[in-house]
């Protein structure tokens, strides 16, 4: 007889790792992250779901000095991450140009990434085409596709983020900067793609200069409601 394991330990494993995460303003500049756990951070969103399968994102971690100055004229909320993270990311989106039904991108990954046999692909384009067009109105304009790409990525951050956290590191998501700026200075460094990327949120990753204040947040009841 299959017997399910007792997973009471991993559970508060993983509730003390949500406990440990803290939006980290500013990190220990002298304490790096090392190369195989970085690499395990990375894998978490190489691994993470996305809608359609069509993995909408690109992540770039920025290591270069001007290029981290030229982002920080831009980005009032890193300026203390920057500086001091260990590892600082960017994460795309791809746009319309890639995620509209149609695109050559959908199906290169789908049949080449994805292996699904060219007949299967187009019944499942048939569908594709209905959810963006009229199930999610993702086709109203290239603004509405994109935050559709946007939200996929933050599904790989969130899985980034608390990766990070069950082994002791720390982490900033960060919405806090001009897209626009920000966009324009990644087009000049070639980082875009030519039209087919944009940025969706920054992440920075290192170890906690300081310890934060207590993590506060409303009682379970307060959030969730269940319909019988």
């Amino acid at each position: 007889m299959f017997v399910l394991p007792d997973f009471t330990s991993r559970k508060k494993e993983i509730l003390d790792a949500f406990k440990f995460r803290h939006a980290t303003k500013e990190f220990n500049p002298e304490k790096k992250i090392s190369e195989e756990d970085f690499r395990f951070i990375l894998e978490t969103a190489r691994l993470s779901p996305s809608s359609l399968g069509i993995e909408p994102w690109k992540f770039i971690i920025i290591q270069n000095a001007q290029l981290k100055e030229k982002l920080r004229t831009v980005s009032w909320g890193a300026q203390g991450q920057l500086p001091t993270a260990s590892h600082f990311v960017l994460i795309l989106a791809r746009t319309m140009k890639d995620t509209k039904y149609d695109s050559d991108y959908i199906a290169q990954q789908m049949k080449e990434v994805r292996n699904v046999p060219d007949d299967v692909f187009q019944n499942m384009l048939v569908r594709y085409k209905s959810f963006q067009e009229s199930d999610f109105h993702l086709l109203d304009n290239e603004r509405a596709i994109f935050d559709w790409s946007g939200k996929q990525t933050y599904i790989a951050l969130g899985n980034m983020m608390t990766a990070a956290a069950l082994i002791g590191i720390d982490s900033c998501p960060i919405e806090g900067f001009n897209m626009d700026k920000v966009n324009e200075i990644l087009k000049e460094e070639g980082l875009l793609e030519d039209g087919s990327l944009g940025i969706s949120v920054m992440a920075a990753f290192g170890y906690r200069a300081r310890e934060p204040r207590p993590k506060v947040r409303k009682e379970l009841d307060q959030i969730v409601q269940w319909v019988e």
